[in-house]
């Protein structure tokens, strides 16, 4: 919690200080009036007294009230003020840091606990904040000052208030062991929640499809009624604060003026007054030293949620990630890509998904990559652009290794598509000129990277055209539309190399084609890393690298691995037909 806290700034603890300030004033005011009342009911029982005298002391406890309810408002807004900067601050820290994380640091987490920890958990802390100001800095001051003031009015009062304390004392502790714990898993259970309904929201086509809306719903149901059971257990068990608090303050009352009676009773006529007023001063500063703990109790509910969200918080700023930035920023090669060596595996994996893969695309080549599902062409290509670290071996872009180079310059070079194409909410332009790059991106260049993406043919018929607008993930658009738009986006950056992973898929052949021969002119002095299911997406590329469960079993042009590779010759016969496999070879079967 105090890890968080020291992100604020001066501004921030300088109003922190202001509070301090305001509240000591407070509470000086909130006790001032028992003294005047004192004074009035002592007035009241003299004879002689002056009205004016009585209508003084109860101006001087308007002015006591008056006074306490501005530096209350002071207090109010400063600490609202200081809540809703830690809010915003740390928000944007834990998205910077999310931003940073690789694929590894994502599958740990899960997005719908991110989402959780960047909402909720920011949420919890930020209402302990705005409240625990007032509270956790009044508490102390009033209980203090108010024991104080009563101390030696009368030790029979003391002990009963003493008694009463520690009833309250003992009930806090005995809630909190019981208590504390479970506010542990109630964040848990979020996430879960947040899981379900995310996927549900995201698969609603599929759901609807398969019939499956009960099934989702008792998934559902099953974690809302875990979350239920567990905020049950703990608000009843909070709720039980209440009631013993108002049975402590009613017997507190009772007992100060049981004894207060008693002593009256016993005393001379002369010291009666005095210990009638005694009495009501007591009662109130007593009263004061309870209201004291029942703010620290609204803050002990508050805290241990609080507590739970600031180590969830803290776990993903405080995460060491694993792809970190380099220094250089540039090769001493200009498009080209090297592998040498490279072995890969997950983290929490014991076998590697890609063994001891060698090759090199110089400028201006398409080198292809096929492979039956799993292979490891989506993983070889990932290590490219940084999405993983090689486990072994080095992977070179522009002659130096991914690993030094600067994220933002590595990022530039390489123009990435995507297996499923990302959309943004926004417009075709905006998705198009996405991002930051080397070169200005013209509305010429959008357009001209549409065209090239063979997109023109659905662009110019959309109301607005370029200006179109896009939903959220592309809902609005065809999974071929988003294809294109993505690739549109790649083309726009102008980069060194391009990377295609599976990107043509959503598209018919003859689109496919045209975009293919488009990109052959256009991208003839970048180099083009095609990851492919289809044989005709990349039989005519300059290298074509065959991978067979992680390791390189082929590697040559469309002819020559028909010949020579078991592996390709089997894919090609799965997809083509005799005399096409036969007219690829020249005639030879």
């Amino acid at each position: 919690m105090f890890k968080l806290l020291k992100k604020l700034g001066k501004k921030q603890f300088f109003y922190a200080l202001i509070c301090v300030v305001f509240i000591s004033v407070n509470v000086y005011l909130e006790l001032k009036i028992p003294d005047y009342m004192s004074e009035i009911t002592i007035l009241v029982q003299t004879e002689g007294s002056s009205i004016t005298d009585i209508l003084r002391n109860g101006g001087y406890m308007l002015l006591c009230a008056l006074g306490s309810l501005i530096a209350s408002f002071v207090v109010g807004y400063f600490a609202a003020t200081v809540a809703a900067y830690f809010g915003k601050i740390t928000r944007f820290n834990i998205f910077s840091k999310i931003s940073s994380f690789g694929m590894e640091e994502m599958k740990e987490f899960q997005t719908s606990s991110l989402i959780t920890r960047t909402t909720n958990d920011v949420t919890q802390i930020q209402m302990l904040i705005g409240m625990g100001l007032q509270a956790i800095i009044k508490a102390p001051i009033m209980a203090t000052w108010a024991i104080l003031k009563i101390m030696g009015k009368n030790l029979t009062w003391s002990m009963a208030t003493l008694v009463a304390v520690i009833i309250l004392l003992i009930t806090i502790i005995t809630l909190m062991i019981r208590v504390f714990p479970k506010f542990k898993l109630v964040q848990k259970l979020t996430d879960n929640l947040n899981r379900i309904t995310r996927e549900n929201l995201v698969g609603v086509r599929v759901i609807r499809a398969f019939n499956a809306e009960d099934y989702q719903q008792e998934k559902f149901e099953k974690a809302n009624e875990e979350l239920k059971n567990l905020q049950l257990f703990n608000q009843k068990n909070m709720g039980l604060l209440s009631p013993v608090m108002s049975l402590v303050m009613s017997g507190l009352s009772l007992s100060i003026y049981l004894i207060g009676a008693v002593l009256i009773n016993k005393a001379g006529l002369v010291d009666k007054i005095s210990l009638f007023g005694d009495m009501v001063v007591f009662s109130s500063y007593a009263m004061q030293v309870l209201m004291s703990f029942m703010m620290l109790i609204m803050i002990f509910m508050l805290y241990p949620r609080a507590a739970v969200s600031a180590k969830r918080i803290l776990e993903v700023l405080e995460k060491d990630v694993t792809i970190k930035d380099g220094n250089v920023n540039k090769g001493s090669e200009v498009g080209t890509v090297e592998f040498k060596n490279v072995s890969f595996k997950y983290p929490d994996a014991d076998e590697y998904i890609l063994d001891n893969i060698s090759f090199k695309a110089l400028k201006g080549e398409t080198v292809a990559f096929i492979g039956s599902t799993g292979s490891g062409k989506s993983t070889l290509i990932n290590l490219v652009p940084r999405f993983y670290d090689a486990s072994e071996g080095e992977v070179l872009v522009d002659g130096v290794n991914v690993k030094d180079y600067k994220l933002e310059t590595l990022n530039n070079i390489i123009g990435y598509v995507p297996q499923k194409a990302v959309i943004f909410r926004g417009t075709i332009k905006d998705n198009v000129s996405y991002g930051k790059s080397l070169k200005k991106i013209t509305m010429d260049k959008i357009k001209e990277a549409i065209k090239v993406a063979e997109g023109e043919d659905f662009v110019l018929k959309l109301p607005n055209t370029y200006e179109a607008e896009t939903a959220q993930s592309g809902t609005n658009l065809s999974g071929g539309q988003k294809q294109r738009i993505a690739i549109a986006r790649a083309i726009a950056k102008d980069p060194e190399i391009y990377i295609f992973d599976d990107s043509f898929s959503a598209l018919d052949y003859k689109t496919d084609f045209n975009l293919r021969k488009n990109l052959k002119k256009y991208t003839k002095d970048a180099t083009n890393l095609i990851v492919a299911q289809r044989i005709g997406t990349i039989k005519n590329a300059d290298k074509i690298l065959v991978l067979d469960e992680g390791k390189l079993v082929g590697v040559g042009k469309h002819e020559e691995l028909l010949k020579n590779c078991r592996v390709y010759r089997e894919i090609a016969e799965s997809q083509l037909s005799p005399s096409e496999i036969e007219k690829d070879l020249g005639g030879e079967l």
